[in-house]
């Protein structure tokens, strides 16, 4: 019996060294290396000081910038209002935010329904296009100007097949600060 108890006293340090220790260190050296970017939280850094993480949308508010999807944007309150699709208070938020809309017709959907998360920090390019005209009153510039940016800014789908495009509001924003 004795025996059997040092065996497994053994067998559990090990498996702790190997599980707590080795494979938690071995983990984040191959973040380090294939993707330092992501594994360090993609950190936006200007004038060496970090002004947001590409990963977590911001409230942007005012006339020259893109507005982001509505949400709380508190990172630390993160989550959606599971609200199904069916729910009579999902629907009258939604006919709320339509109401208020001020940009053209169709309204897309992401302007007007929030993210799961609560600080998704992506708009897909139809809301960056239908926010392009006020953004280029409120900074000078024109039309064009402002739609060569957003096709910049313009991510594709993961390995060109899942998701859809999408625009980061806090990166193209950043360029209209430049």
């Amino acid at each position: 019996m004795k025996n059997h108890i040092v065996i497994s006293i053994r067998i559990t340090f090990v498996l702790l060294v190997i599980t707590c220790g080795i494979y938690p260190l071995a983990v984040w050296a191959i973040g380090q290396a294939a993707f330092p970017d992501q594994a360090n939280g993609s950190l936006i850094v200007r004038d060496k000081k970090i002004i947001g993480s590409s990963l977590i949308g911001q409230d942007f508010t005012g006339e020259r910038f893109f507005h982001p999807r509505p949400g709380s944007y508190d990172p630390t309150a993160s989550g959606g209002t599971n609200y199904g699709p069916t729910s009579k208070k999902l629907l009258d938020s939604i006919r709320e935010r339509a109401a208020k809309y001020d940009g053209p017709k169709p309204i897309p959907a992401d302007a007007v329904t929030g993210s799961c998360s609560g600080v998704d920090p992506h708009i897909s390019p139809a809301n960056a296009y239908a926010q392009a005209a006020r953004v280029a009153r409120a900074n000078g510039l024109g039309l064009a100007q402002v739609r060569a940016l957003i096709d910049r800014h313009t991510e594709g789908r993961f390995l060109g097949v899942f998701g859809a495009p999408r625009v980061n509001v806090l990166r193209i924003n950043l360029e209209l600060l430049k």
